[in-house]
């Protein structure tokens, strides 16, 4: 991987190499400083607070970390490992080994359940911290870190352990949940998956090898032929999941803020990897259905076969940015001037993202940290170390 070649789709749109580290300086800067950012930190620690909910979520601690860790900065990346280990790591009970997915600012857990997107995204994040700075003492010994905790999101539940595994064992899909009965499309990451492979206990490897198959797999199930539209939650066959959870009301059987993602992993996917499953077109059907059958008002609400719900999207600048980013599974150099419509369609979506501003208000969390990754996705700085 040290010699591989990240493309940079705004290059290839015209962006001059000065124009895009100067962007990306400023972005840096505003995310993390400025008077909107959302990360606060004190002398040892830090922490990502959701200003749509006002707390602290594994999701978004384990994106800072990945984000920090993309742009060496090994301060912000140990001050918010230090917080999640002193606060939403769990040592004891059902869910030992696992973080606890939400948390008040004061640390105080609002939930003893973990959540799987934040758990891989945490892995990842430090084995890549290993091999960029080199493995230190106690909490940041991060190769052993990261074994241990994908040891445990395969393992639990056996041999006595307590709790259950994050993957269903059977058919190496991720889980919504330990214990739950389906998936969620946009927690699959069959890139890092990829890389689990390599670095995980040498026992573990195997199962995240076939995992990253079987994740591309269930990828391209979920996305819908037509629309390229995948479920915030899914079935076991992709379809989407539409049966009634026991501590929520809300629907996730459409095409809302989870869902989203599912275009940017894809693109990141297919920039590291290029191992294409039939997920790839899907972005390229999103693309369309929301950049040319829904040109002039695109960030809206969607039932998966693309029916437009009147509701806006609760977070279109995230919308925007994960779809964007997906561009990055659309031929081999994008051009605004492209013969081919689905490039120069794809070319389009990284200079609408480029003219699009960080989000401002309540909801800016999400969206903000979608925009940050699709920046540097687009720009070639999101990389395997």
């Amino acid at each position: 991987m040290e010699n591989k070649i990240y493309r940079n789709a705004f290059a290839e749109i015209g962006k001059s190499a000065d124009e895009i580290d100067a962007r990306l300086e400023k972005l840096v800067q505003d995310f993390f400083f400025g008077e909107d950012s959302f990360y606060h930190a004190t002398d040892d620690m830090g922490y990502f607070e959701d200003t749509g909910n006002h707390d602290a979520r594994t999701e978004g601690m384990s994106y800072g970390m990945m984000m920090a860790v993309q742009l060496d900065r090994k301060d912000i990346f140990d001050k918010i490992w230090k917080w999640s280990k002193t606060y939403m790591f769990m040592e004891e009970g059902w869910n030992e080994g696992y973080f606890a997915w939400s948390c008040k600012t004061d640390g105080s857990r609002n939930s003893d359940g973990p959540a799987p997107d934040g758990e891989e995204f945490y892995a990842m994040a430090l084995f890549f911290a290993a091999h960029r700075w080199g493995d230190g003492e106690g909490i940041f010994n991060y190769t052993h870190e990261a074994q241990e905790l994908l040891h445990s999101c395969i393992h639990k539940g056996e041999n006595g352990r307590t709790g259950a595994p994050m993957w269903n064992r059977e058919n190496k899909l991720i889980l919504f949940g330990p214990a739950c009965d389906f998936s969620d499309a946009s927690y699959h990451l069959p890139h890092f998956y990829e890389l689990f492979a390599k670095w995980a206990y040498e026992e573990d490897r195997q199962f995240f090898a076939e995992a990253a198959e079987a994740s591309r797999d269930y990828i391209a199930r979920s996305c819908h032929p037509v629309t390229g539209m995948n479920p915030e939650y899914g079935e076991f066959d992709g379809s989407p999941m539409s049966r009634k959870l026991p501590w929520a009301a809300d629907r996730h059987d459409w095409f809302y803020s989870d869902a989203y993602r599912t275009a940017a992993n894809i693109g990141l996917d297919a920039a590291w990897f290029g191992k294409d499953a039939g997920h790839f077109a899907a972005v390229e059907r999103l693309q369309h259905t929301l950049g040319v059958v829904n040109k002039d008002e695109p960030f809206m609400t969607y039932e998966v076969d693309g029916t437009r719900l009147e509701q806006p999207a609760l977070h279109p600048v995230g919308m925007l940015a994960a779809t964007a980013q997906g561009s990055l599974a659309v031929g081999e150099k994008l051009s605004l001037t492209a013969d081919d419509p689905k490039v120069k369609l794809a070319a389009e979506w990284v200079q609408r993202f480029w003219e699009t501003p960080l989000r401002t208000g309540d909801r800016r969390y999400y969206d903000n940290c979608l925009y940050m990754f699709a920046f540097l996705a687009l720009s070639g700085n999101y990389r395997i170390w």
